[in-house]
């Protein structure tokens, strides 16, 4: 994996001249007296190359006060919001996100990450960083332009890829633990090592995550989760034994277990080579979720066979129904997130059964038709879930998968099942017979879905209506209207829905 440069030399003074914000800032901050500075996250990203427009501003004095003034001098039309409470304010200018705070010192109650805050220095503010990466500063004042302020070897930090506290790490952590968190989201998201003395006071902390909003640890696993290689955060996460805290159903697949000299694989390193598998050819979100919880079911569902070995049988079924309570648990979003995550899950293994010479089309469109709008995405989890030490065994099997890709495709362009409806609706099916909701109709529309599936008849009204009669028939059932009436109601009621599709769009 690339790693991002760390710039040798930064000209902070060409830099902010080239940018019409610092100059408004600097203009403001010099007509109302006060020391100003550009902090955190932006001076850090300018000295790794990284392009940023969401930029904090820092005073000695009020944050609200400079920022008013700040948006006076650009224009009397840009509206700045205010944040008393907290005593922030910010704007949005020219694609830019520009926060102002006044500078601080804070003091922590043992049961509450919420700070206690009051007026400070600069060097106040500066201790309260997170980390010495974070606590870098660049004056904007005239007559300290571009000024770097780094109290705490931030710079030698950065160069040194090293994620490090500015003080004690254990207050730290205790003052504020989602700040153990950020420290393993900023090293999985930038490559970073942790210094070990901060990393051992998250190990001896790390029970404080319990005073966190679920929200917020979500928030940060999601980070992680997005990053270039996200098996290194997990893997810093289950080190500082915060992942018990966060995801035991995913600590539960560690480890191998031999019985009569028959061993399973480790299910977590195995997960974490999957998610960076998918991590390596996709940035969806949902998609690397299901890839760390695709065999989140294996940890209930493994027994051992005296004839076969271990196995897992149905895991991808448990798996999906122990997504929906994770997903329940972690405060992710419960609409088509978790439809498209639990898919993902449920049919992993699918895609890779039908790698087999004798399989048969009918069993293609119920995957196509199952998968629906997910089959590419189901298709690269497949692919990032073969695994292997043994480079020439991949290769077999992603071979026989290509031809597996093939053959979906073929089927899916003569047949069109992906997404379908059977042609004859329980509208339809009511209108024809007189009869009222309820469990027959039900019945008759399954039957046909599946008579489409096994390739009986074709996705088609006639075809479908005549299979309709005869089932009617078997329940005798006689029909109240004819085929051709029905069918005239049918191409009537398929126009008003295109004209209902065509308003929407």
């Amino acid at each position: 994996m690339m790693k991002l440069a760390i710039m040798n030399t930064f000209d902070f003074k060409k830099h902010l001249s080239e940018q019409p914000i610092f100059g408004y800032v600097q203009q403001a901050a010099d007509a109302l007296g006060v020391e100003a500075y550009v902090v955190g996250g932006y001076v850090r990203d300018c000295l790794l190359g990284r392009s940023t427009q969401d930029v904090d501003f820092v005073c000695v004095g009020s944050g609200i006060e400079l920022a008013e003034k700040t948006a006076a001098l650009i224009s009397p039309n840009l509206k700045v919001n205010v944040y008393k409470n907290f005593g922030t304010a910010m704007f949005h200018f020219d694609g830019w996100q520009v926060e102002f705070v006044g500078a601080r010192k804070e003091s922590y109650r043992s049961d509450s990450r919420k700070p206690i805050v009051e007026d400070g220095t600069l060097e106040d503010d500066q201790k309260r960083r997170d980390f010495t990466i974070n606590a870098l500063a660049v004056r904007v004042n005239k007559d300290h332009w571009g000024e770097l302020i780094d109290p705490f070897d931030g710079l030698k930090d950065l160069k040194s890829r090293i994620i490090r506290t500015p003080l004690d790490p254990d207050i730290t952590f205790s003052d504020d633990p989602l700040r153990m968190l950020r420290a393993i989201r900023f090293a999985s998201q930038l490559r970073f090592d942790i210094n070990a003395g901060t990393f051992e006071a998250i190990i001896r902390n790390k029970e404080r995550i319990k005073i966190l909003s679920q929200e917020r640890i979500t928030e940060e696993l999601n980070k992680i989760i997005l990053s270039p290689e996200p098996s290194y955060g997990f893997k810093l996460l289950f080190a500082a034994g915060l992942l018990e805290y966060v995801l035991p159903e995913l600590v539960a697949l560690h480890g191998v277990e031999v019985i009569d000299g028959k061993g399973h694989k480790d299910n977590f390193y195995h997960t974490l080579k999957v998610l960076d598998n998918v991590a390596k050819v996709s940035d969806d979100l949902w998609l690397r979720w299901a890839a760390l919880l695709h065999d989140i079911g294996k940890a209930p569902t493994k027994a051992f066979d005296p004839q076969v070995g271990w196995t897992f049988h149905g895991h991808e079924v448990v798996g999906a129904k122990m997504t929906r309570q994770i997903f329940r648990r972690l405060c992710l979003p419960n609409k088509e997130p978790l439809k498209k995550v639990e898919t993902l899950v449920r049919l992993h293994l699918r895609p890779i059964a039908l790698v087999k010479e004798t399989v048969t089309d009918s069993a293609i469109r119920r995957l196509l038709f199952d998968a629906g709008e997910y089959l590419e995405d189901l298709m690269i989890l497949c692919r990032a879930d073969i695994t292997s030490k043994d480079k020439s065994k991949v290769a077999r099997f992603l071979s026989s998968f290509d031809k597996v890709e093939q053959k979906i495709m073929e089927v899916e362009e003569r047949d069109r099942i992906r997404n379908f409806q059977p042609i004859v609706s329980g509208e339809c099916i009511m209108y024809t017979f007189d009869l009222p909701p309820g469990r027959l109709i039900g019945e008759f529309k399954e039957a046909i879905k599946e008579a489409v599936l096994d390739g009986k008849i074709k996705n088609d009204f006639d075809q479908a209506f005549d299979l309709l009669l005869t089932l009617a028939k078997e329940k005798g059932l006689t029909p109240k209207k004819s085929k051709e009436e029905v069918k005239a109601w049918w191409q009537e009621q398929q126009a008003l829905k295109q004209q209902e599709a065509a308003k929407r769009n």
